[in-house]
């Protein structure tokens, strides 16, 4: 077997986080999608690597809740109902809020300066429609509102969320690019204000929007998800 020789300067431990990288970065992507069975050889062949980093690569995203595993079976990108979507949804608004309140209380010039470029930015996504772009600066504004609260703990404990969200969104997004570009300028307007209570309450009231937004697409009793413990996305 040819190993990548980018990999071979990576140290065994470096390796295995570059590989479950990789291997996450595939689901969150939709390139296994809910439900796939994770094929070792092949993704070890891909990479140029043996199978036991992708192995160690599974077991620590079994951990995390994103791959499930079955006995004699292997393991399998999750799939969980929509009640349990539900319930996440709902502890990512309370999570938001409270980094609502928390981040009005000490946001600066140049992170609002940040955060405003970012909701232009999706502005001239969603006037052209241009999904994947908005999408994409959508998760780095969200990233950034938690990011700029400087709590490791609220960080780790969203970016999990998020990870068990990613694909819902992707699914709901298309059809609310207008509806999500004005909840982020009224959070913004709540954030300038350094009102901490009108800016918990925009980013609550517009995680809760998403997800009814994601529900009225879902017509299936069960959707896939994707776990906790990694980072993500959101509308």
């Amino acid at each position: 077997m040819t190993v990548n020789p980018k990999l071979k300067l990576i140290r065994p431990k470096s390796l295995a986080n570059v590989v479950q990288a990789e291997v996450e970065r595939r689901i969150v992507d939709g390139d296994i999608a809910p439900g796939d069975r994770i094929n070792e050889n092949s993704m070890a062949a891909e990479m140029g690597v043996s199978r036991g980093p992708i192995r160690e690569a599974c077991s620590a995203l079994v951990k995390a809740g994103l791959l499930e595993f079955i006995v004699n079976r292997g393991c399998f990108v999750r799939v969980v109902s929509k009640e349990e979507a539900k319930d996440l949804y709902v502890l990512r608004a309370s999570l938001m809020r409270l980094a609502g309140q928390l981040l009005a209380a000490r946001i600066t010039d140049r992170e609002m300066e940040l955060l405003s470029g970012m909701v232009e930015e999706m502005t001239r996504a969603a006037a052209v429609e241009d999904f994947q772009e908005y999408y994409r600066i959508n998760r780095r504004f969200h990233d950034s509102i938690v990011e700029f609260v400087d709590n490791k703990r609220l960080r780790e404990i969203c970016n999990g969320l998020d990870k068990e969200l990613h694909l819902y969104r992707t699914r709901s997004i298309s059809r609310s690019l207008k509806e999500s570009d004005r909840e982020h300028k009224e959070i913004m307007a709540a954030l300038a204000s350094r009102n901490s209570q009108k800016a918990g309450e925009a980013l609550a009231s517009h995680i809760h929007n998403s997800m009814a937004r994601f529900f009225s697409v879902t017509t299936s009793g069960r959707v896939a998800t994707l776990s906790a413990a990694v980072t993500g996305a959101k509308i």
